[in-house]
């Protein structure tokens, strides 16, 4: 049995996570107006970079990470991850997850948001709310003294009761100075089983959620992931510091939750508008 060696941060350091985790929200926060039918996730993907690099001024830490040749993942669909992107054109009711990674002065920002492309359908959009509310629930089971294993149970069981699947092939990881660290956080999981939580640890919970099976492939291309039975997959991520009372998001909205906030505050640090925009429904006719 391999041991993990989960890295411990102070106050100090935990801030500085933040700040690198809420840059790359905010790249977040941009790209939603640009996502529409007939936009490239390439076209994306280059206005993440400059945004990154000009205006951020931090580090895009997806180019060249074990040979990957984008600043974005864009996952289309039935793309459940890493998918690079390309010239294919958005189509109106496609459902997009962008996943941001940046490092600003040795830390590194991870998180991803769904978008739509016009209008969704009825079943993507009960999938992209489904997994956000999952992550939700894997976020507010963070504590000290509790386990991953709680925090997986939480997830699939949102997950579960709408008759959707967890994918079990890639999971959530610790980060910090390392863009992928110990522990290893599965999204499924028993109460009261694996890692116990400890004050100072800081990882991203990021589940992948399938309307259909949970079962994945890997495209040629070596990083594009897929559901194998074509179905619709979901995503949402956020880095989340364990605190002595409880959790501190560290990739907090700075546009507020919008329609998201019938789910209730991720912690009580963000502020909520009320109207504003979902951020999955910024395009949506």
């Amino acid at each position: 049995m391999v041991r993990e060696r989960v890295v411990i941060r102070s106050k100090e350091e935990i801030a500085l996570s933040r700040h690198a985790g809420e840059l790359a929200a905010q790249v977040l926060a941009m790209i939603g107006e640009y996502v529409r039918p007939g936009v490239t996730t390439d076209e994306l993907d280059r206005i993440c970079h400059d945004f990154i690099v000009n205006d951020l001024k931090a580090i895009p830490a997806n180019i060249g990470y074990h040979g990957y040749p984008k600043t974005v993942c864009a996952s289309v669909n039935h793309v459940v991850c890493h998918g690079i992107p390309g010239d294919k054109k958005l189509h109106d009711g496609d459902i997009v997850n962008i996943d941001v990674a940046l490092i600003k002065d040795g830390w590194f920002g991870d998180t991803s948001r769904m978008y739509y492309a016009g209008k969704p359908s009825i079943l993507a959009k009960r999938l992209v709310d489904t997994t956000y509310e999952a992550m939700l629930a894997g976020i507010r089971a963070v504590r000290p003294g509790a386990t991953l294993g709680d925090v997986g149970y939480a997830i699939q069981s949102v997950a579960h009761r709408e008759g959707f699947s967890v994918v079990r092939d890639y999971c959530g990881h610790g980060i910090g100075t390392t863009y992928h660290d110990d522990p290893q956080v599965l999204h499924y999981g028993r109460p009261n089983t694996g890692l116990t939580l400890r004050s100072g640890m800081i990882f991203t919970i990021e589940p992948m959620i399938n309307a259909g099976k949970p079962d994945t492939r890997q495209l040629a291309d070596g990083w594009t992931v897929v559901t194998r039975d074509r179905s619709l997959s979901a995503q949402w991520e956020h880095m989340v510091a364990v605190t002595d009372t409880g959790f501190q998001v560290l990739t907090q909205w700075p546009d507020g939750l919008g329609e998201f906030a019938r789910y209730g505050a991720v912690d009580g640090s963000i502020a909520i508008t009320a109207n504003s925009p979902s951020i999955a429904n910024v395009n949506a006719a």
